[in-house]
C-alpha cells in the first residue's frame, strides 16, 4: 500500500507543472487582433516573441538577449518581429511562422505537444523511476542486514553480561574470603 501511495505521490509531483497549462480560446485570439497596439523592443509582448527562438550566430543566446552591437542577424530578426507584431500576429502565429521555416531546431525551448513533450519528459520519468528503484533496493539491504545481525548482537550482549557476571562474582568471593 505504501509503494502505491509513492507511486501516486511522484505523478502527481511530476504531472503538476502541466496541469495549469490551456490552450487559448479563438476569443482571446480575435481580442488581442482588435487591440492592435504599437509594439517596440521594450515592450513585454516582444520579449515573449524574441525570447522563444535560439539566434543562429553562434552566440546560443536567445535573440532578445543577443547583444545587437555584435550580432546583426539579430537586428533583422528583432526588426521583423516588431514588423509581425504591428501587422496583428501574436506569439504563435510569429513561433508557427518561423518553425514551418526553419524547424524545431530554431526554438529555445520544445513544442508541449507530441514526441517533442515525450523526448523531454521521459528522461525525467525514468530518472525518477530509477531514484525510486534504488531506494527500495538500498531499503531492503538494510532490512535484511538489520534482521541478520539483530540475534548476534543479542548473543554478545548475553555473553558480555554473564561474563561480566562472573568477574563480579568472583570479587565477591574473594572479598567474604578476606573477612570470613
Amino acid at each position: 500500500m505504501k509503494v502505491i501511495l509513492q507511486v501516486i505521490t511522484l505523478l502527481v509531483i511530476f504531472l503538476i507543472p502541466f496541469a495549469s497549462w490551456q490552450p487559448v480560446s479563438a476569443e482571446e485570439q480575435t481580442e488581442k487582433v482588435e487591440q492592435k497596439e504599437e509594439f517596440d523592443y521594450k515592450s513585454a509582448e516582444f520579449k515573449g516573441v524574441a525570447s522563444q527562438f535560439k539566434c543562429t550566430c553562434g552566440c546560443g543566446q536567445d535573440h532578445y538577449e543577443c547583444d545587437p552591437s555584435t550580432c546583426n542577424l539579430t537586428t533583422e530578426w528583432k526588426a521583423d518581429f516588431v514588423e509581425m507584431m504591428n501587422k496583428g500576429m501574436d506569439k504563435d502565429e510569429i513561433r508557427k511562422y518561423y518553425v514551418d521555416i526553419y524547424g524545431e531546431e530554431i526554438l529555445t525551448a520544445p513544442e508541449k505537444k507530441g514526441f517533442s513533450l515525450t523526448a523531454w519528459v521521459t528522461p525525467f520519468v525514468v530518472l525518477a523511476g530509477a531514484g525510486s528503484g534504488v531506494f527500495f533496493v538500498i531499503r531492503r539491504w538494510v532490512r535484511r542486514k538489520n534482521d541478520n545481525d539483530t540475534p548476534t548482537l543479542m548473543d554478545e550482549n548475553l555473553t558480555t553480561d554473564e561474563t561480566e557476571n562472573e568477574i563480579l562474582q568472583s570479587m565477591i568471593d574473594e572479598e567474604r574470603k578476606k573477612f570470613f
